[in-house]
């Protein structure tokens, strides 16, 4: 069976129907270069224009114009919030958050003052401040920036105890590294805004973290012990002293009592004296009455019968006492 070979060189298309298609072929690098130069800013970003790689100006959102090929935009957000994680990465966030299973003990473990060594995560919450500092100052700003949170974190956490680290002393710890991440960012010109420090994991090494949880259960112990020890002299201390100054109180008012009687017994025995030396025999009969008057209300009713007497009348109520 024979096989007829074509050659593609054998196939003439006459000029006339291709000169068409040729003409517009200098069409699709205008068409190019037109869309290419005009470009969208977004709400959220600033545009840095380049003209042969040397600044030419910053650009607000919206719509603008460049010239192709000698022009270059760079967009930098300006305004949105970003984040640089050290001792884990976060690989989705959600509602179920997904992080990565490497281990970064390298920049998570530090040593501390008392040579303690602390397992510690941490966020750097940052807004690019300023997009031609961002871009122009430093080389490698991210590399730069990393490198300033994580040392001035590993000066922070070496000025204190392992058990402030862990326990006591962290928002201070995110506070100055917050300070001195600012400093440092503000002497290398990284055109960054420095708004937040966060420790989000602080625990001791896996080998020893059973002894430190001993340790912090001892603690908890004591301060619990304490605690009770407290509220039980804050219940008896208070106590005590009410009935102190209950007692003190009484014995200031009944000695007062005491010396306003002693006052009034002097100054009524100091009248009747004055009285008994102008009429003695008077005074004297007006105090016995004076003092019968009140002994024999006190004594009850009084019945005088005779001893030899061998009965009583029946109306007599003996039992309200009898004197014989």
């Amino acid at each position: 069976m024979n096989q007829q070979v074509f050659d593609i060189s054998d196939i003439k298309i006459p000029k006339e129907k291709i000169k068409p298609y040729l003409n517009l072929l200098w069409l699709v690098p205008l068409v190019m270069l037109v869309l290419g130069s005009w470009y969208t800013i977004q709400p959220d970003e600033v545009g840095v224009i380049q003209r042969f790689g040397k600044l030419s100006r910053t650009e607000t959102p919206g719509l603008h114009f460049k010239i192709p090929l000698i022009e270059k935009v760079t967009k930098v957000a300006v305004k949105r919030q970003q984040k640089m994680e050290f001792g884990f990465r976060t690989l989705q966030s959600g509602i179920q958050s997904q992080y990565s299973t490497r281990n970064f003990y390298g920049e998570s473990m530090m040593l501390t003052g008392d040579l303690g060594i602390g397992e510690i995560e941490w966020i750097v919450q940052y807004k690019i401040q300023d997009p031609v500092k961002y871009l122009f100052r430093v080389r490698d700003i991210q590399g730069t920036f990393r490198n300033i949170c994580e040392a001035s974190m590993r000066e922070v956490v070496g000025d204190r105890s392992i058990n402030e680290v862990l326990t006591t002393g962290r928002e201070e710890i995110a506070m100055a590294a917050l300070n001195m991440i600012r400093e440092l960012s503000k002497q290398y010109d990284t055109g960054l805004a420095v708004n937040l420090v966060v420790l989000q994991d602080v625990n001791p090494p896996d080998p020893v973290k059973p002894s430190f949880n001993e340790v912090n259960q001892a603690i908890q112990e004591k301060e619990n012990m304490i605690n009770q020890a407290l509220a039980q002299y804050n219940k008896v201390i208070p106590e005590a002293k009410g009935k102190a100054l209950q007692k003190i109180q009484e014995a200031e008012g009944y000695a007062v009592r005491r010396v306003n009687e002693a006052q009034g017994d002097v100054a009524r025995f100091r009248d009747v004296l004055v009285q008994y030396r102008k009429a003695p025999a008077i005074t004297k009969k007006r105090l016995y009455f004076e003092t019968m008057q009140e002994i024999i209300p006190k004594i009850g009713k009084i019945v005088v019968i005779d001893e030899k007497a061998k009965s009583v009348l029946p109306f007599l109520n003996l039992s309200q006492g009898v004197v014989k």
